[in-house]
């Protein structure tokens, strides 16, 4: 079991693996993502933030999952080119993957096994969001229906230190 944050690796849409050890030192904000959800229009909140705070070493990573009711593409081309297209998201968005199951991503059974949402361990749907201090430490969760706009002094305040 891997028990620190940038032991992980995860895939871009490309398929070539990236180590979150390039994110070491920065406040992260994890979420999975959906492209076709009610919740979707959260990735402009989301743009904003990354773009507020981008420069004083802050940045989002976005885990596209079919999950829950099949929200996304299968194509994950499709994928990003709505994200970009719909959104102008220009924070990393990484290859499609489980975050609950027999199938989860490692990252994501390491995110839930640190942080508890409302009632379970599970992520409950699309867009729930850790977020993470420069030390890699998960420090607090968010509720899927968390506005990005209600994270952003829990983000200034990681920043800040």
């Amino acid at each position: 079991m891997m028990s620190k944050l940038y032991d992980f690796e995860v895939a871009k849409p490309n398929g070539e693996l990236v180590s979150l050890k390039e994110f070491a030192g920065k406040v992260i904000l994890i979420v999975n993502t959906a492209s076709k959800c009610g919740l979707t229009p959260q990735f402009e909140g989301l743009q904003a933030l990354y773009k507020k705070f981008e420069d004083k070493g802050f940045v989002i990573l976005g885990f596209p999952s079919d999950q829950f009711n099949n929200q996304e593409f299968d194509n994950i081309d499709e994928t990003m080119s709505f994200c970009q297209l719909n959104f102008g998201v220009s924070f990393p968005m990484f290859a499609k993957i489980d975050v609950n199951g027999p199938q989860a991503h490692p990252l994501y059974s390491y995110l839930t096994s640190q942080k508890r949402g409302l009632l379970t361990r599970k992520i409950e749907w699309n867009f729930a969001k850790f977020l993470i201090d420069r030390e890699g430490n998960v420090v607090k969760r968010f509720a899927s229906t968390t506005s990005p706009d209600g994270l952003a002094k829990d983000i200034e305040k990681l920043l800040s230190k």
